[in-house]
């Protein structure tokens, strides 16, 4: 039993200008000041509340945007990316400026990747596509494991933070976390990303080690540790998800 047991979220119903569309997400947040929305590159529209804000509120501030929401899932829509080959041919990790070509081997075994040389990957097993994508995923911690976690302790020792724990996983809705007591949390997505890119957001969740918000103090040291942070975010909304492989995309876009 805990002892101080976790408040409930209170589910939140889609607003009623929006019901019916083929994705939406609404969700309460407690770090939020004030009421959000989002199209991401998928065409989904995502609202996000502060916790306590009165539905109807809600309802109006959705139904003023009602144009904004159209244009930009329209033009989300018109953006068709080409059609790729499964299992891929070549894996390329731009934050890490590394390619890897796979070579894929059917047998009977599970799905399994090993590096069987320089930029060479092997890809054996049978089953299907969902377990392919997960030993892929696999192989991606690994290797984010190898170069990001000591990236970050170089850049927190440059700095002067301290971080506990770092993990590395897909992450629907965030490039990365800090927790309270300094545990780390990265999108493997990041290592798609340009190398200036990814720096950004290891120093974000870094300076989150001090300030568990996004006050102007947070900010200020972000800017003392990245001055071109403001280029670096927008870029990573608009252009984060584009460069991220579709079998690596969760069903939901990510924020930064």
């Amino acid at each position: 039993m805990e002892l101080f047991p976790r408040r409930k979220r209170r589910p939140l119903p889609v607003p009623a200008a929006l019901q019916g569309s083929d994705d939406v997400v609404i969700r309460e947040s407690v770090r939020a000041r004030r009421l959000l929305l989002r199209v991401h590159e998928s065409a989904q529209v995502e609202i996000v509340v502060p916790r306590g804000t009165p539905l109807p509120l809600v309802d109006a501030f959705v139904c003023s945007h009602l144009d904004w929401i159209a244009q930009r899932v329209a033009r989300a829509r018109s953006v068709a990316r080409p059609a790729e080959a499964f299992p891929p041919l070549r894996i390329e990790l731009a934050s890490l400026g590394e390619q890897w070509d796979v070579v894929a081997k059917p047998d009977e075994g599970g799905w399994r990747l090993r590096e069987s040389g320089e930029g060479q990957l092997q890809l054996r097993g049978s089953g299907t596509d969902a377990a392919c994508r997960a030993a892929l995923r696999r192989w991606l911690v690994l290797r984010g494991q190898q170069v990001l976690v000591p990236w970050l302790a170089e850049l927190a020792q440059e700095h002067g933070f301290r971080h506990g724990a770092v993990s590395l996983r897909l992450q629907r809705t965030r490039w990365g976390s800090c927790s309270s007591r300094g545990a780390i949390s990265l999108n493997l997505a990041l290592l798609f990303q340009p190398p200036p890119v990814l720096r950004y957001v290891l120093l974000h969740e870094l300076a989150h080690t001090r300030h568990h918000d996004h006050s102007r103090a947070f900010w200020a040291l972000v800017a003392s540790c990245e001055p071109d942070y403001r280029r670096l975010d927008v870029q990573l909304r608009t252009q984060g998800w584009r460069n991220v492989p579709d079998w690596l995309r969760p069903a939901r876009g990510v924020r930064a």
